[in-house]
C-alpha cells in the first residue's frame, strides 16, 4: 500500500498569505490608489486603470491597465459611461491578467464620470469570474454635480450591483455635512477620494497588518461573500473615553444615515490608538456595538497601535449585508450585456476638463459646521439597496 501521508515540506511550501489587489478605475479610483500607496498598506498589490493615457502614466501604481486604446486612443471617455464600459470590454483580457491570482479584489471608483462609472461593472465581472471575493467601494456625486453625472452614477450603480459581492457606497453630500462651510472645491474632491482610501484600508489592514487583535482572512471573506450593500464611517475620540467616543461618533456619522446595525449581517470595527489604548476601552466600545446589533449580527474587531495616536483613538466602521444580496457571478460570455444595445459601438467624446490631483491634505472635521442642509441631499445619497427596501416597506404600509 502506498503511503498517502502528506509531505510536511510540500504542505508548508503551499502555505501562503492571501493575495489582495486594489484596482482604481478612472480619476477618483486612481487618486485613491495613489493615496494608499503614499501612506502605505503592506501586503496589497495596486493597479490603476484608465482611458486617459496621460493620467494613467502619472499614476504611482506599479501595474497599469490602459482601457480601450483602440476606442479612445488614450484620450479619455469624455464623461460617457458607455464609452467607459466599451473600453473596459475591449481591455478585458488585460484586466483579467492584472487581477489573476487574487483572493480578494477591491474596486475603487468615483461614480458619475465616464471611465470609473462604465468600467467598474466589467472589472467586477472579471474579478468574480476569477474566483476572487469582490468588494466595490464607490462615491456618489455631490448634489451640485447635477444632470449628467447624477444620471451616470445612478445607472452605473444599478449595473455594478450584480457584479460585486459587497458594494460600499459613500455619499459625497453626506461627507460634506461634517466638513467646514469654507472647504475649497478642490479639497472637497480630494476628501472624497481619501474616503475611498480609508474604506479599503480599514478592511485590508485587518488581514495584512499584524495587530494586537488579528482577524483571519477567511472570517472577512465569509462576511463579504454574504453580499448586499455596505456603508462605512470614521470616528475619532480623545481623553479617558476616547474609544467609546470614537465609536459613538462613527455611529452618528452622516455616512451611515439612518441605518440600524440590527439590519446588517456584519459589522467590522477596526480600532487604532497609541500606547495608552487599553483593552478595557475597546471592550467597552465593542459592548456598545453588540447592544445595538444583537446576537445575529457578526461583529469583527481589529485592534492596532499607532504611536502617532497617543491620547487619541480612531475607528473605521464598515456595516455589511444591507439590502439585497448579489447574484451568482455572471459568465464571461454575458459581459456584452453590460452595454445597452444602442451603445455597443460608440465614438469617444472630448476629454473631461477637470481632474483632481492625487495629493490630499485632510481638512479639519467639525460636526458643528454642516455645509449642506439635509433637505438638498439627492436621492443618490441613499444607496440603491436601501431605497428599494424603503419602497417595499412603504408598499406594505399602504396595504
Amino acid at each position: 500500500m502506498e503511503d498517502t501521508k502528506p509531505n510536511p515540506a510540500t504542505a508548508a511550501s503551499e502555505l501562503r498569505s492571501p493575495v489582495i489587489k486594489v484596482l482604481g478605475l478612472g480619476g477618483g479610483g486612481g487618486n485613491a490608489v495613489d493615496r494608499m500607496i503614499e501612506l502605505g498598506i503592506p501586503g496589497v498589490e495596486f493597479i490603476a486603470a484608465n482611458t486617459d493615457y496621460q493620467v494613467l502614466q502619472n499614476s504611482q501604481a506599479p501595474t497599469k491597465v490602459q482601457l480601450g486604446p483602440l476606442l479612445t486612443r488614450g484620450l479619455g471617455a469624455g464623461g460617457d459611461y458607455e464609452i467607459g464600459c466599451s473600453a473596459a470590454l475591449e481591455s478585458r483580457k488585460e484586466l483579467e491578467e492584472a487581477l489573476r491570482g487574487a483572493d480578494m479584489v477591491f474596486l475603487a471608483a468615483g461614480m458619475g464620470g465616464g471611465t470609473g462609472t462604465g468600467s467598474i461593472a466589467v472589472a467586477g465581472e472579471v474579478a468574480r469570474s476569477l474566483g476572487a471575493v469582490t468588494i466595490a467601494v464607490v462615491t456618489t456625486p455631490f448634489s451640485f454635480e447635477m444632470g449628467r453625472r447624477q444620471r451616470n452614477a445612478q445607472e452605473g450603480l444599478e449595473r455594478l450591483q450584480p457584479h460585486t459581492d459587497t458594494l460600499i457606497t459613500i455619499s459625497n453630500d453626506r461627507l460634506l455635512q461634517v466638513a467646514p462651510q469654507d472647504l475649497p472645491l478642490e479639497t472637497a474632491f480630494r476628501m472624497a477620494d481619501d474616503v475611498l482610501r480609508r474604506a479599503v484600508q480599514g478592511i485590508a489592514e485587518l488581514i495584512t497588518q499584524p495587530g494586537l487583535i488579528n482577524v483571519d482572512f477567511s472570517h472577512i471573506r465569509n462576511l463579504m461573500l454574504r453580499g448586499g450593500g455596505a456603508l462605512m464611517a470614521i470616528g475619532h475620540g480623545s481623553g479617558p473615553n476616547k474609544v467609546l467616543d470614537a465609536i459613538q461618533q462613527a455611529l452618528q456619522h452622516p455616512l451611515l444615515g439612518d441605518v440600524s446595525l440590527a439590519d446588517a449581517d456584519g459589522v467590522i470595527a477596526n480600532f487604532s490608538g497609541g500606547d495608552d489604548l487599553s483593552l478595557y476601552e475597546v471592550g467597552e466600545a465593542v459592548g456598545h456595538i453588540n447592544s445595538l446589533t444583537g446576537e445575529r449580527v457578526d461583529v469583527v474587531m481589529g485592534l492596532s497601535q499607532d504611536e502617532r495616536l497617543n491620547g487619541r483613538a480612531q475607528v473605521i466602521l464598515v456595516v455589511t449585508g444591507l439590502g439585497e444580496k448579489p447574484s451568482q457571478p455572471v459568465a464571461a460570455s454575458h459581459n456584452q450585456e453590460l452595454l445597452s444595445p444602442e451603445h455597443r459601438v460608440a465614438e469617444p467624446e472630448a476629454k473631461m476638463a477637470y481632474e483632481v490631483a492625487p495629493t490630499f491634505t485632510e481638512p479639519k472635521i467639525t460636526e458643528s459646521q454642516p455645509s449642506m442642509p439635509a433637505e438638498v441631499l439627492s436621492d443618490l445619497d441613499v444607496p440603491a439597496f436601501l431605497r428599494k427596501k424603503a419602497r417595499v416597506n412603504a408598499q406594505l404600509v399602504e396595504q
